[in-house]
């Protein structure tokens, strides 16, 4: 958990970091997270320090019990907040561990992670994590507890993964190969990072997806 705690505070300062560099075009991109702009994927990374555990509860109420609805409107009002407070909000509070019901601490860690490359993907722009840090995403994204609000059960029956960046392979199978972050985001459900796979299980996520 130490370990897990310390990446998810530096991923927060890189995320912080990579906000600030941005102008106002870059945060009206629209991100992989079909809902946010990339403006509003910064306001859902603060989210856990503004609105926090009780005031998603009482929108989710609102919302008529879709906890996905009401942290999109979540996110979507806290960024409208200034980027220097949002961003300095994520510096301040790097090192908090916020109650992240069902997916835990590297639930945490994996948001941090993904997120990032939501907003820099279609940026076109390199900002990325650690390798080791995807090598721990990859890791837990088939346990039961990614199942509960990340990786669908079922998404990755009957295929095997494979990082062509580092000694990691998972499951068994139609292979799907590719660079940790690529597989990462790929399983993660965002459909553009399947295209950079290459295998006879490319076909099968996409499917799964696309459905």
């Amino acid at each position: 958990m130490d370990q897990v705690d310390q990446r998810t505070a530096a991923n927060r300062r890189l995320l912080a970091e990579f906000f600030d560099t941005l102008d106002q075009d870059q945060l009206s991109t629209r991100s992989l997270c079909e809902a946010w702009t990339v403006r509003e994927v910064l306001g859902h990374t603060v989210v856990p320090f503004t609105v926090g555990i009780g005031g998603i509860l009482w929108r989710t109420l609102r919302e008529r019990g879709s906890v996905l609805h009401a942290m999109e409107t979540a996110s979507i009002e806290v960024a409208q907040q200034p980027v220097p407070h949002l961003t300095g909000l994520l510096r301040r509070n790097a090192e908090r561990r916020v109650p992240a019901p069902g997916v835990g601490p590297m639930g945490q860690m994996t948001d941090c992670c993904v997120h990032l490359r939501d907003c820099a993907r279609p940026l076109d722009l390199d900002t990325d994590v650690e390798l080791a840090d995807w090598r721990m995403v990859l890791d837990w994204l088939p346990t039961k507890q990614a199942s509960r609000g990340v990786v669908p059960r079922g998404r990755l029956e009957g295929l095997r993964l494979r990082a062509t960046d580092q000694d990691w392979s998972w499951g068994s199978g139609a292979e799907m190969a590719g660079s940790s972050e690529a597989l990462a985001m790929a399983v993660a459900g965002r459909k553009v990072a399947v295209a950079d796979l290459e295998g006879r299980g490319v076909e099968i996520l996409a499917s799964r997806l696309s459905s």
